[in-house]
């Protein structure tokens, strides 16, 4: 909320050929501002009282705060073990992959397709590194880097979807550890490789054709917990727990997916829930993968020595950002990696048999159909639901909007 009064500042003061200059739309789709929670903008509002610099100071130094508290924590760790370890000879062989996730990283934190999205393909297809120890490394640099991204997605009091949120992290653990036993070691690396790819460019697909028209309804959340909802809410954390189960990712997208094509749900409120859910789903599969099968390898691990003291500051760098972004902007960012994901596949995967080929042109035209088809569906949920959820937003108290707008506010913040 706290951009959005800038962006009317700007348009009163600026003339009308500077209104449609390239400025005013970088600010428009690119810090439009932040969807906060009722609480935190009561917070704010508070802030028009004049109090002492120390009163407050976690609320207006938010953004500031949400990335440097986890961060310094993290870092503190880090360095007594790298001390007390002698560990720096490592950043030799590997320093190839802490470039890399310094923008994996800060991707992760702001939009829905997570860090593992970014190392799992740059290093299975351009480092050539099995897919088991991608797989790995995804989950362990995940339950690092985006808890400190969903550490300041709460400081910050950013909006997300609770009722997806509990029921995705339940049935999406549930997923990782049944895929991890029953699905990943029955999966070529290959055959990974490609999947992982082909299933989230048809999403990609068919968040482009939804998104052709920018004013088309969205809501905050999903009202209440019914029976069906809560079986495609399951469905979608389970299936999403067994992409993370052989790509390090996966939950997430799954997630974002359901709830933008069939809840309707603002990718602006879709896309921090989905940071959220996959730091659990990491932690999940890091335990299960370091304690109870003891399987990850030392690969692995000296990738992740190398990584934490990036990605810790990354992400919620990258949350700060991503939750200023219009939600145009952060499904443009979907589609295009998803994109850029496939493509290099193609180019990369050798060698590239007809087998290979058909799988992937099946799970594109495939998933393209199931994504459409759940698309369908959320358009008839809209039409035949009950008329009170079709509104979230009529349950606010105090209209923030216009308290923000005052001089005071804006000096404030």
């Amino acid at each position: 909320m706290d951009g959005r009064f800038t962006i009317a500042k700007l348009m009163r003061k600026k003339s009308k050929t500077c209104r449609y200059g390239c400025l005013f739309w970088c600010r428009k789709y690119f810090w439009e501002g932040q969807d906060l929670q009722h609480k935190e903008q009561e917070k704010i509002v508070d802030l028009v009282v004049e109090r002492p610099w120390y009163d407050g100071f976690f609320v207006r130094n938010r953004r500031l705060t949400a990335f440097v508290l986890p961060a310094l924590l993290f870092h503190i760790c880090w360095w007594a073990v790298m001390i007390k370890r002698d560990l720096w000879f490592y950043f030799e062989d590997n320093f190839f992959i802490s470039i890399t996730m310094i923008f994996g990283s800060m991707i992760a934190g702001m939009t829905s397709v997570g860090g593992g999205a970014v190392a799992f393909p740059a290093m299975t297809l351009a480092f050539q590194v099995a897919p088991s120890v991608a797989r790995d490394f995804s989950l362990m640099i995940q339950s690092c880097g985006m808890s400190a991204a969903a550490f300041a997605i709460f400081f910050m009091g950013i909006r997300i979807d609770k009722l997806s949120l509990i029921t995705c992290t339940i049935s999406g653990a549930v997923g990782c550890v049944f895929g991890l036993h029953l699905v990943s070691p029955y999966i070529t690396p290959p055959q990974k490789k490609m999947a992982f790819v082909s299933i989230f460019f048809a999403f990609a697909v068919v968040l482009t054709f939804v998104n052709k028209s920018h004013k088309r309804q969205t809501f905050e959340r999903i009202p209440r917990l019914t029976i069906a909802r809560g079986i495609i809410l399951i469905f979608a954390g389970f299936s999403g727990g067994i992409f993370t189960s052989f790509s390090g990712s996966g939950l997430d997208i799954c997630c974002f997916s359901i709830l933008t094509l069939v809840f309707r749900i603002s990718e602006k409120v879709a896309t921090p829930t989905s940071v959220v859910l996959m730091a659990g789903n990491s932690l999940v599969g890091f335990f299960w993968r370091g304690v109870i099968i003891d399987g990850i390898s030392d690969d692995a691990w000296q990738y992740f020595i190398v990584c934490v003291p990036v990605v810790v500051l990354g992400a919620p760098i990258g949350s700060v950002l991503g939750s200023h972004f219009h939600r145009i902007v952060q499904a443009a960012l979907v589609m295009i990696l998803d994109t850029a994901a496939l493509i290099g596949a193609f180019a990369i995967i050798r060698p590239l048999t007809k087998e290979l080929i058909i799988l992937s042109v099946s799970i594109i035209v495939g998933g393209t159909i199931f994504f459409a088809s759940i698309f369908v569906l959320g358009q008839k949920y809209m039409k035949y639901d009950r008329p009170e959820d079709k509104d979230p937003k009529k349950p606010v108290e105090i209209d923030v909007r216009a308290m923000l707008n005052s001089e005071v506010m804006c000096s404030n913040l």
